[in-house]
């Protein structure tokens, strides 16, 4: 238990050392410019056009003219010929925090150490150990510092200067006082204004420290929720994919099942056929029942996870043929719906059919959720090259409930319509505040044709 609290001791002071000889030793003069203000500055956004480039650089503007006044400020307290060199003192580390913060504060902790030892031999009416100008000029010093570094390293230049001020406190055992500032004396010591720098230093580093952790959690937040809403998506679209696969089966099942059954026949309907297009044939049917074998194992696997326990996996996939009944029941749930079909009906490849289908429930759904008492109407256009839908509703006539819907549908439209080639367009409708869903899938024409 006795070598226990000397090596913990001892750990927490490495600590400490490394932690200070990171923040404010190493690459202390490194080269670090103060930023302009960004665009999204409140400063710069209300400015007019042409003077934001020069708001940009309103701390810059207004670290300099501090600078001037704390010289000029040394000039007329001190009226003598170390009026310049308490100038320089003040000023410099404030123009120099411009370039190299830490830096400047180190050059700002030398000249108090200089003018608290008395190496100027200053009278000490005009401050102790910080003349007014110098003490003016290490506050805002500490400020800038402790604005572009991390939090930990403002408590360590506040202690070092606190540290400095009862080093300086501690030595000071000669008075330079004239014999009119000896009513200024306690106990042979001088009045000193270290306590006001201190705690007036202090507070304004609680503040910047304070502003600086806000501003970072919010910084850290808003990525995180970028993050969160880039994730979301990304999981939304492998969502909407599996479930155009699972869709998508029975359409390629069926293909693949015709295509094995066709080529185990077709050696039956050539007489006298060569043993070379038996054996193609064969070939063929054993592929396709392989292929079939495997889009069956990942259906499988995408269906593992599948959420829809009340969906039949052996119901038929629905084609345009069955809006009929989608409107049956949309108008059941309150939606007027209007349908206008143009063009010669004909019959389309059946992932055509199942993703317009699709296309216009999801709409449909949107319609429900989003603008309940309005009318809907849904045009079909069976043109040239192709099959047109076009889903149009009114604004909303009733309180639109609280959805948790993140956009999805639309998602699952365009993934639809991208994975067939097509294009698709959605938003509001300027004329009435409705909302319109456009879309064309390519389809090539075939010479089916039946009656509407």
């Amino acid at each position: 238990m006795t070598q226990t609290i000397p090596r913990t001791e001892l750990r927490i002071a490495r600590s400490v050392l490394s932690g200070l000889r990171e923040d404010l030793i190493n690459d202390a003069f490194a080269l670090r410019p103060l930023p302009p203000l960004s665009p999204g500055h409140p400063l710069v956004r209300r400015a007019p056009e042409r003077a934001r480039r020069y708001v940009c650089r309103l701390p810059h503007a207004a670290l300099t003219a501090c600078a001037f006044y704390v010289m000029m400020q040394s000039v007329i307290l001190v009226p003598d010929d170390m009026s310049l060199v308490l100038a320089l003192l003040s000023g410099v580390p404030l123009l120099l925090t411009l370039f190299r913060p830490v830096g400047a504060w180190w050059l700002s902790f030398g000249a108090s150490a200089v003018t608290g030892l008395g190496l100027l031999g200053l009278d000490q009416t005009v401050g102790w150990p910080w003349p007014i100008p110098l003490a003016i000029s290490h506050v805002l010093v500490m400020v800038v510092t402790a604005a572009r570094t991390r939090p930990r390293a403002a408590a360590e230049i506040w202690l070092l200067t606190a540290l400095l001020a009862a080093v300086v406190q501690y030595f000071d055992t000669d008075s330079r006082y004239t014999s009119d500032s000896l009513q200024m004396l306690a106990d042979g010591q001088h009045i000193s204004d270290s306590f006001q720098v201190l705690f007036v230093s202090g507070l304004v580093l609680c503040a910047v420290v304070t502003g600086h952790t806000l501003g970072e959690s919010k910084r850290r937040i808003a990525v995180q929720e970028s993050f969160t809403v880039e994730e979301r998506s990304r999981r939304t679209t492998l969502e909407e994919r599996a479930t155009i696969a699972r869709e998508l089966h029975d359409v390629v099942a069926h293909h693949m099942s015709v295509i094995a059954i066709q080529a185990e026949a077709a050696p039956y309907r050539v007489e006298n056929a060569p043993e070379e297009l038996t054996r193609s044939f064969a070939t063929i049917r054993e592929n396709a029942v392989i292929a079939l074998t495997e889009l069956r194992r990942v259906l499988g696997v995408v269906r593992a996870d599948d959420i829809d326990t009340d969906a039949d996996p052996e119901a038929p996939q629905p084609t345009l043929a069955a809006l009929d009944g989608l409107f049956a029941g949309v108008r059941a749930a309150g939606l007027a719906v209007e349908h206008i079909t143009t063009g010669a009906v004909r019959t389309l490849p059946q992932g055509v059919e199942l993703s317009a289908y699709r296309i216009v429930q999801e709409a449909l759904s949107n319609a429900l959720r989003h603008a309940p008492g309005s009318t809907a109407r849904v045009e079909v256009s069976y043109v040239l090259g192709g099959l047109g839908l076009r889903i149009v509703n009114g604004p909303a006539t009733k309180a639109v409930p609280r959805s948790p819907g993140m956009g999805h549908g639309l998602l699952g439209m365009r993934e639809r319509v991208t994975m067939l080639d097509g294009e698709i367009r959605a938003g509001a409708r300027e004329e009435d505040g409705g909302y319109e869903v456009t879309v064309f899938i390519p389809a090539p024409d075939t010479a089916t044709e039946r009656e509407a």
